[in-house]
């Protein structure tokens, strides 16, 4: 059946408010784009948008699908201002629990306590003798009481692993923090195996795929294969879930730890919107933890520049891997000293041709390597509401002297670099408008100054390209994916408002009122 979507706004992303009047849809793909009267005798069926502003499919270009259902259905910590705060939340929490169950929690961050104290082990003992673990907002971090430690049989006497850090008080005790790859530890010692474990992915899966469709994201870059035992667990529920959803498109970033495992085994996912992508390594941590890995020490202390995950010759190991199967890489890179080490074994170990690398965050980098970057085939993939949630205490981190190229969003795309936009979620935020919003103003809503380091603002259509034709270059998809063109797959995502008209608060008010993958329905807010 041939439909016709006319009647609104229909913005194709080819070139700036370049607009259609009509398009044809046939089998899932756009086959004609015109005027109504020139196509209105091959429709079999109109859809009036009764003026309503469509989009190619927006694309989250990374998160973390499985969690952010998880975040959902885990205590959120994310708004509390003192470590008060966040014992209150776990000590009412810990009344709902049954025996044998963990108390998870999402999202705290300390440099939004009115004193900046994080809670000890201690504190979190006298609470409860269940496993307590709670997650900080960069999922760099953890707290963990004793219960929780105990588990993944971290003591005292424990050494901190390659790639990681266990905290200490003064005395050398633990204090209940986990850094980096330390929370691996403890990590792995939640059960996760068995059908009930698997069921559980499952529901955590349709509850973040059911979110993000009403946000208007067709689709989403995932990476979990290596979180959640193993990674026949995860890839299970996708192929599980999406088989049961009508129409929502997956990319699966393949974890080191995992990808050769997973070569070995030819797995191939036979449902045909899940679809599996490069590996997945980290180069550094974060800002937050102070964990991200600086060419100079950070700032606020002399005697630190973070940390590498890996060792030189361990990252060109990793990066061989993948192009022994002609795959490329998809590298967490915060800090320069991150960005330097990745960027030295790229131009060492190019990309198979027809792919490209993709590299994550960049959230400081030099001109030099901006150079560097040019002459690679790589996409940076960007999360611009990083902006409002590090500044302005970011700034004590890395120092003034460093922010010319710090969250350099406008620098990226000036120079001619190609940028998609994802939310890392549960690190930020799923709704595609507040990352929108926070690349087109650099800074939090209601805010009244002019934006964090403000000549890094893009235009709205720079962040709506990021979402639309830079999540298709990602995965090398352009031909088909991201512009509302004649033989692309017919993705749309239909919004109450043009998101470039009006005010940039009006923008971010926008809701999806249809999400549509290969021409079907798949969200309609009139209807829920």
């Amino acid at each position: 059946m041939n439909q016709l979507w006319t009647n609104g706004i229909i913005y194709t992303m080819e070139s700036e408010f370049s607009t259609v009047e009509a398009v044809l849809v046939e089998e899932g793909e756009i086959r004609a784009v015109g005027t109504f009267e020139a196509l209105k005798n091959q429709a079999d069926e109109v859809i009036d948008l009764h003026g309503a502003t469509m989009y190619p499919g927006f694309v989250d270009s990374h998160l973390h699908m499985i969690a952010h259902g998880e975040k959902l259905q885990r205590l959120d910590l994310s708004q509390a201002t003192s470590a008060e705060q966040i014992l209150a939340l776990v000590s009412e929490a810990a009344k709902t629990l049954e025996a044998g169950q963990w108390l998870l929690g999402e999202g705290w961050n300390e440099n939004n306590f009115y004193d900046g104290l994080i809670p000890t082990k201690e504190e979190l003992d006298k609470i409860s003798k269940v496993p307590i673990l709670l997650t900080r907002v960069c999922h760099h971090v953890v707290l963990a009481n004793s219960t929780a430690l105990a588990a993944g049989h971290i003591t005292a006497q424990t050494s901190d692993p390659l790639g990681g850090k266990i905290g200490r008080h003064a005395d050398g005790n633990l204090n209940g923090l986990l850094y980096e790859l330390a929370i691996n530890i403890i990590t792995d010692a939640i059960p996760k195996e068995g059908e009930a474990y698997i069921n559980s992915l499952e529901t955590a899966l349709y509850q973040a795929v059911d979110n993000m469709l009403s946000h208007g994201l067709t689709g989403g870059h995932t990476e979990e294969m290596s979180y959640f035992g193993p990674y026949t667990n995860p890839l299970t529920a996708y192929q599980r879930v999406i088989g049961n959803v009508q129409n929502f498109r997956v990319h699966l970033l393949r974890h080191h730890n995992v990808f050769q495992e997973m070569m070995d085994a030819y797995e191939d996912v036979q449902e045909s919107f899940v679809e599996l992508g490069a590996m997945k390594i980290f180069a550094d941590g974060s800002f937050g933890g102070s964990t991200a890995a600086l060419l100079s020490p950070y700032a606020n202390d002399e005697n630190s520049k973070g940390m590498l995950i890996h060792t030189d010759e361990q990252m060109e190991q990793l990066i061989k891997l993948a192009r022994d199967h002609q795959e490329a890489v998809a590298i967490h890179m915060i800090g320069d000293a991150g960005v330097e080490q990745v960027l030295a074994l790229l131009e060492k170990h190019p990309v198979f041709p027809g792919k490209r690398d993709r590299l994550i965050h960049c959230c400081l980098v030099t001109p030099e390597q901006i150079e560097r970057m040019k002459k690679l085939p790589v996409i940076l993939d960007l999360q611009p509401a990083f902006v409002p949630s590090d500044f302005p205490w970011v700034l004590e981190k890395i120092g003034s002297q460093r922010t010319s190229l710090a969250y350099a969003w406008k620098t990226f795309i000036d120079e001619g670099l190609m940028c998609a936009a994802g939310t890392d979620a549960p690190i930020e935020a799923i709704s595609p408008m507040e990352t929108i919003y926070a690349a087109v103003e650099r800074k939090k809503s209601g805010d009244t100054h002019d934006g964090y380091i403000p000549e890094e603002k893009v235009s709205r259509f720079e962040a709506v390209k990021m979402y639309t034709v830079g999540s298709a270059q990602a995965i090398c998809k352009e031909h088909k994916r991201g512009q509302i063109k004649v033989g692309y797959d017919a993705d749309f995502t239909i919004f109450d408002r043009d998101l470039f008209a009006g005010t940039t608060e009006d923008m971010r008010q926008a809701k999806a009122l249809k999400t549509v993958v290969a021409g079907n329905v798949v969200f309609n807010r009139n209807t829920n």
